[in-house]
């Protein structure tokens, strides 16, 4: 009789029940129609708020606007990897090749760990969908460890399709199984 491995019990089983998630928009432009008291031009944070809106395990509970600035960008990290309730971040934006796109920069070294699987996943799903500009995008995740809990951070472009991509067929599938993994423990 062949015994059933621990590895190939499903790990999914384990993965947490509700999950709470920040989403960050970096965006100068976005941020100075805001600080003119204007409305906002952003279409992601409602596309995500739509795409969770039905969603049993994954609430959207913090949302902002930021500038494409290093101290800001770090800012909002330490805020949210102070804030117990979050166990998911997602920075939209600041991801191109321009000058002013620093997210990748600024956050990357963060990273304990990198969830190298999500790079090549989500260019191989935007490459289906946009094509050869798929390259440009440096989209990444990681995992950030607090004294706490460990958290998923998913740097994506600004592009609502994009993020929507992201989260439709790689993040809402995945991320409690990642969850799960970075907190086990042993």
């Amino acid at each position: 009789m062949i015994k059933k491995s621990k590895i190939s019990e499903d790990p999914k089983k384990k993965t947490p029940e509700k999950i709470n998630l920040a989403l960050i928009i970096v965006s100068t432009s976005q941020f100075c129609e805001l600080k003119a008291e204007k409305k906002t031009s952003d279409k992601v944070i409602p596309k995500v708020e739509r795409l969770l809106n039905n969603n049993q395990s994954i609430s959207l509970v913090f949302s902002e606007i930021i500038t494409d600035s290093e101290d800001h960008i770090n800012k909002v990290l330490v805020e949210l990897m102070k804030d117990d309730k979050i166990e998911a971040i997602i920075f939209s934006g600041g991801m191109g090749l321009s000058k002013k796109d620093i997210t990748y920069e600024t956050l990357k070294p963060h990273f304990e760990k990198r969830i190298n699987g999500f790079e090549e996943l989500f260019r191989s799903l935007s490459y289906n969908e946009i094509g050869t500009s798929a390259m440009l995008y440096r989209a990444t995740a990681g995992i950030l460890r607090s004294k706490k809990k460990s958290k998923a951070v998913f740097l994506l472009p600004g592009s609502p399709d994009a993020v929507r991509l992201a989260l439709q067929y790689v993040i809402i599938p995945e991320l409690g199984h990642i969850l799960s993994i970075a907190n086990k423990e042993e």
